[in-house]
This record gives C-alpha cells, sequence and structure tokens, in this order.
C-alpha cells in the first residue's frame, strides 16, 4: 500500500514539473475558451480507474486470541480441509486487505462561487471488490500425551461491490496559465452499496464472506490540471478517499472477530470532459 502512495505522489509531482515546460509550449499558441471560467454552471462527464481498500483497526494482541470452531464460515469456504480442522480451535495470525481495481463513471456538475473557486457535485456509479486474506492456524490435537500441532490455511474474502456515490467538493483552481490550469480540491463523499448481500450467506444464515454495512461518508482530498482545448475542457485528476464509518458488522465470525473498525479507502485516478 505504501507503495502505491508513493507511485501517487510521485506522479503529481512529476505533473507540477512538468507544468512550467507546457507553458511555454503554449505561449505561442492561441487562447483556448477564453470565457470559460466565467461561467456561472457548467457541466460533463468523468470516467476514472479506481483502487479499492479496506483500512482495519485490529485488536490488541489479536493473534494470540482462541476461536471456537463455531466461527469459521460456511463449509464451501473451508473445501479440501479434513473434519479434525473444522472441528478444532484456531487462531488467526495475520489479516491483510488487498488493493483492487475497478472502474467509475459519472457526471460533473460545476458551479463557479468566486473566481478561483468552485462547487462540484458528481453523482458517480464506482464498480470493484474489496478483499482480506486471513492466514488462520488450527490446533489440532495429535498425541495421547496431550501434544498438539497447528494446521495453518489461508482463506480469502471478496467483497464485490457497486457504489452510488454522491459526492460534493470545493475546488480551488490556480490562475490560468494560458491552457492550462492546476487545481486542488477536497469534500465529502455520501456512498451506498447497492450490490446485493444475499449470495454472502447460507441458507442457515452462516456468512460465506465479510459482509459490511451498505452505508458510509467518505472525506476526500485531491489534486489535477485543467487543459482548455478548443473544443471542450480536459481534467486529468488523482484523488484519495477515506471512510468515516465503521462499515464492519459484528457477526461473531472469524471475518470480523480480529478487529474493532473496519473503513473504506479509494484512490481514484479519473478523466473529466466539460
Amino acid at each position: 500500500m505504501r507503495k502505491n502512495i508513493a507511485k501517487i505522489l510521485i506522479c503529481i509531482c512529476m505533473l507540477f514539473c512538468m507544468m512550467p515546460e507546457v507553458s511555454k509550449a503554449q505561449n505561442k499558441k492561441p487562447l483556448n475558451m477564453p470565457n470559460y471560467d466565467n461561467e456561472l454552471f457548467h457541466w460533463g462527464l468523468m470516467v476514472g480507474y479506481n483502487q479499492m481498500l479496506l483500512s482495519i483497526d485490529y485488536i490488541d494482541n489479536f493473534q494470540n486470541i482462541s476461536h471456537k470452531p463455531s466461527e469459521l464460515p460456511s463449509s464451501d469456504v473451508l473445501a479440501g480441509t479434513n473434519d479434525l480442522f473444522i472441528d478444532s480451535p484456531f487462531k488467526v495470525y495475520d489479516i491483510s486487505p488487498q488493493m483492487t481495481h475497478g472502474f467509475t463513471v459519472g457526471i460533473v456538475g460545476n458551479l463557479r462561487l468566486a473566481k478561483y473557486f468552485d462547487l462540484r457535485f458528481i453523482p458517480s456509479l464506482s464498480f470493484g471488490e474489496r478483499k482480506i486474506v486471513y492466514s488462520i492456524v488450527s490446533i489440532q490435537g495429535d498425541q495421547a500425551d496431550g501434544t498438539y500441532k497447528e494446521v495453518p490455511k489461508t482463506i480469502s474474502s471478496n467483497t464485490h461491490s457497486t457504489f452510488v456515490e454522491f459526492p460534493l467538493q470545493v475546488k480551488y483552481r490556480a490562475k490560468r496559465n494560458y491552457n492550462s490550469a492546476a487545481y486542488l480540491l477536497a469534500g465529502a463523499n455520501y456512498k451506498i452499496d447497492m450490490a446485493s448481500h444475499k449470495k454472502h450467506y447460507e441458507s442457515n444464515g452462516k456468512p460465506k464472506t465479510l459482509s459490511v454495512n451498505r452505508h458510509d461518508i467518505a472525506a476526500e482530498v485531491g489534486a489535477g490540471f485543467d487543459f482548455y482545448t478548443g473544443y471542450f475542457k480536459l481534467g486529468i485528476e488523482l484523488k484519495m478517499s477515506y471512510g468515516l464509518l465503521n462499515i464492519a458488522k459484528n457477526e461473531n465470525y472469524l471475518y470480523s472477530n480480529s478487529f474493532d473498525s473496519l473503513r473504506n479507502k479509494t484512490f481514484q485516478l479519473s478523466f473529466t470532459f466539460e
């Protein structure tokens, strides 16, 4: 995860470093759409690539907590595991959230607040997946003298999601430099997961995967560049979204018994056409 954040920061720095060269190249070009930023309202389209991740607040010393066999997930998740594993207590020695890939589409609505400030509303659909890998070890009796052995196993929890998002952002745009301008943005995003969660459970109610709450509110920050063409304005933007609500459901199963809270985290590269 740190490597991904570092790559994003490097990309932003490279974009800012390229701005002077781009400006020099534009000095001899005509000014495209000179009155565009004076318009009160304009709209456009947004497409983006996202990476979804779960941020976990672990229970203290969770690796040493012994769990009952009843806390294991459904039998099909444990396919290929012998009955001794299923009937034995176990411990969770590692929980690793995995970053996954998805895409986003939306409609841009932009309201001019002041010379360099805009209010943006971008209702969107985001498709993706949230994944956690659990490494567990079963504590199994082995000999008549009371010795035991530990049997490791890895279980993956994949939660497919389709978010309807309603981000409201304030955009600060730097002074336009011919046909380009840098900007910063910050705001909040209310999102609801519309994917069906019924398939996450067996008929007896036992979970097949991690179940989370549908609703979330996220804080968002980002940066980007606007490029004015002869026909539209192209925006290239990097944004990070961090969930403010604990979305974990405490169902007394392996998937949620080793952490106190679970929050959404999303990185998104967007292209806007306005």
